[in-house]
Protein backbone atom coordinates (compact mmCIF):
# COMPACT_ATOMS: atom_id res chain seq x y z
CA UNK A 1 0.00 0.00 0.00
CA UNK A 2 2.86 2.42 0.70
CA UNK A 3 3.98 2.34 -2.93
CA UNK A 4 0.42 2.83 -4.18
CA UNK A 5 -0.09 5.91 -2.02
CA UNK A 6 3.37 7.27 -2.83
CA UNK A 7 2.46 7.06 -6.53
CA UNK A 8 -0.58 9.24 -5.78
CA UNK A 9 1.74 11.73 -4.06
CA UNK A 10 4.04 11.62 -7.10
CA UNK A 11 1.08 12.54 -9.31
CA UNK A 12 0.57 15.63 -7.15
CA UNK A 13 4.29 16.43 -7.31
CA UNK A 14 4.01 16.44 -11.10
CA UNK A 15 1.15 18.94 -10.81
CA UNK A 16 3.43 21.20 -8.77
CA UNK A 17 6.11 20.97 -11.47
CA UNK A 18 3.56 21.88 -14.14
CA UNK A 19 2.98 25.16 -12.24
CA UNK A 20 6.70 25.84 -11.92
CA UNK A 21 6.81 24.81 -8.27
CA UNK A 22 9.37 22.45 -6.76
CA UNK A 23 7.77 19.03 -7.43
CA UNK A 24 6.73 17.77 -4.03
CA UNK A 25 3.37 16.11 -3.44
CA UNK A 26 1.67 14.81 -0.31
CA UNK A 27 -1.46 12.94 0.69
CA UNK A 28 -3.10 12.11 4.01
CA UNK A 29 -4.67 8.68 4.32
CA UNK A 30 -7.07 7.35 6.95
CA UNK A 31 -8.32 3.78 6.92
CA UNK A 32 -7.17 3.33 3.33
CA UNK A 33 -8.95 6.44 2.04
CA UNK A 34 -7.26 9.62 0.85
CA UNK A 35 -8.63 12.45 3.00
CA UNK A 36 -6.14 15.18 2.09
CA UNK A 37 -4.08 16.19 -0.92
CA UNK A 38 -1.46 18.83 -1.47
CA UNK A 39 1.46 19.91 -3.59
CA UNK A 40 4.02 22.68 -3.28
CA UNK A 41 2.52 26.12 -3.92
CA UNK A 42 4.70 28.71 -2.15
CA UNK A 43 5.76 30.53 -5.34
CA UNK A 44 2.32 30.83 -6.91
CA UNK A 45 0.65 31.62 -3.61
CA UNK A 46 3.36 33.95 -2.31
CA UNK A 47 3.16 31.83 0.83
CA UNK A 48 6.30 30.39 2.43
CA UNK A 49 4.16 27.90 4.37
CA UNK A 50 2.47 26.40 1.29
CA UNK A 51 4.56 23.22 1.26
CA UNK A 52 2.91 20.02 0.03
CA UNK A 53 2.58 18.58 3.54
CA UNK A 54 0.93 21.72 4.93
CA UNK A 55 -1.52 21.83 2.02
CA UNK A 56 -2.40 18.14 2.52
CA UNK A 57 -2.86 18.62 6.28
CA UNK A 58 -5.13 21.62 5.68
CA UNK A 59 -7.18 19.64 3.17
CA UNK A 60 -7.48 16.67 5.55
CA UNK A 61 -8.50 18.95 8.41
CA UNK A 62 -11.29 20.40 6.28
CA UNK A 63 -12.37 16.94 5.10
CA UNK A 64 -12.44 15.45 8.60
CA UNK A 65 -13.62 18.58 10.40
CA UNK A 66 -10.76 18.51 12.90
CA UNK A 67 -7.30 20.01 13.24
CA UNK A 68 -6.15 16.80 14.89
CA UNK A 69 -5.63 13.88 12.51
CA UNK A 70 -4.98 10.84 14.73
CA UNK A 71 -4.91 7.53 12.94
CA UNK A 72 -3.85 9.20 9.70
CA UNK A 73 -0.73 8.56 7.64
CA UNK A 74 1.01 11.22 5.58
CA UNK A 75 2.80 10.29 2.36
CA UNK A 76 5.20 12.84 0.90
CA UNK A 77 7.65 12.58 -1.96
CA UNK A 78 10.44 14.44 -0.12
CA UNK A 79 11.59 14.15 3.49
CA UNK A 80 9.79 16.82 5.55
CA UNK A 81 11.48 20.04 6.69
CA UNK A 82 11.31 21.40 10.25
CA UNK A 83 8.21 23.51 9.58
CA UNK A 84 6.27 20.63 8.07
CA UNK A 85 7.42 18.19 10.74
CA UNK A 86 6.16 20.55 13.43
CA UNK A 87 2.76 20.73 11.74
CA UNK A 88 2.72 16.93 11.34
CA UNK A 89 3.33 16.55 15.07
CA UNK A 90 0.69 19.12 16.02
CA UNK A 91 -1.81 17.31 13.79
CA UNK A 92 -0.98 14.03 15.59
CA UNK A 93 -0.25 12.14 12.36
CA UNK A 94 0.45 8.50 13.23
CA UNK A 95 2.88 7.68 10.44
CA UNK A 96 4.99 9.62 7.95
CA UNK A 97 6.10 7.88 4.77
CA UNK A 98 8.52 9.78 2.55
CA UNK A 99 10.25 9.10 -0.74
CA UNK A 100 13.54 10.93 -1.31
CA UNK A 101 15.79 12.00 1.54
CA UNK A 102 16.56 15.72 1.79
CA UNK A 103 20.20 16.03 2.79
CA UNK A 104 19.96 19.81 3.19
CA UNK A 105 16.74 20.41 5.14
CA UNK A 106 15.26 17.00 5.99
CA UNK A 107 14.47 16.49 9.66
CA UNK A 108 13.23 12.90 9.59
CA UNK A 109 16.76 11.54 9.81
CA UNK A 110 18.90 13.31 7.20
CA UNK A 111 20.00 16.51 8.96
CA UNK A 112 18.40 15.72 12.31
CA UNK A 113 15.58 13.43 13.41
CA UNK A 114 12.92 15.64 14.93
CA UNK A 115 10.50 12.71 15.17
CA UNK A 116 12.90 10.90 17.51
CA UNK A 117 13.33 13.87 19.85
CA UNK A 118 12.30 12.43 23.23
CA UNK A 119 11.49 15.85 24.71
CA UNK A 120 8.62 16.34 22.27
CA UNK A 121 5.20 14.98 23.18
CA UNK A 122 4.19 13.34 19.89
CA UNK A 123 6.19 10.81 17.91
CA UNK A 124 5.04 9.66 14.50
CA UNK A 125 6.41 6.47 13.05
CA UNK A 126 8.66 7.32 10.08
CA UNK A 127 9.29 5.21 7.00
CA UNK A 128 11.72 6.65 4.47
CA UNK A 129 12.85 5.66 1.00
CA UNK A 130 9.54 4.52 -0.52
CA UNK A 131 9.98 4.97 -4.29
CA UNK A 132 13.01 7.11 -3.45
CA UNK A 133 14.47 6.71 -6.94
CA UNK A 134 11.36 8.00 -8.69
CA UNK A 135 10.83 10.80 -6.19
CA UNK A 136 14.47 11.88 -6.37
CA UNK A 137 14.56 11.70 -10.17
CA UNK A 138 11.54 13.99 -10.46
CA UNK A 139 13.31 16.57 -8.29
CA UNK A 140 16.66 16.17 -10.10
CA UNK A 141 15.03 16.58 -13.52
CA UNK A 142 13.16 19.67 -12.37
CA UNK A 143 16.29 21.39 -11.06
CA UNK A 144 18.37 20.34 -14.09
CA UNK A 145 15.78 21.88 -16.41
CA UNK A 146 15.73 25.03 -14.30
CA UNK A 147 19.54 25.31 -14.45
CA UNK A 148 19.50 24.80 -18.22
CA UNK A 149 16.94 27.60 -18.67
CA UNK A 150 19.08 29.92 -16.54
CA UNK A 151 22.25 29.09 -18.48
CA UNK A 152 20.55 29.72 -21.83
CA UNK A 153 19.03 33.05 -20.78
Amino acid sequence: MDELFMRKALDLARQAAAFGEVPVGAIVVRDGDIVGRGYNQPIGGNDPTAHAEIMALRDAGRTLGNYRLPGCDLYVTLEPCAMCSGAIMHARIARVVFGAADLKTGVAGSVIDLFAESRLNHHAQVVGGVLAGECGQLLSSFFAARRNRTEVA
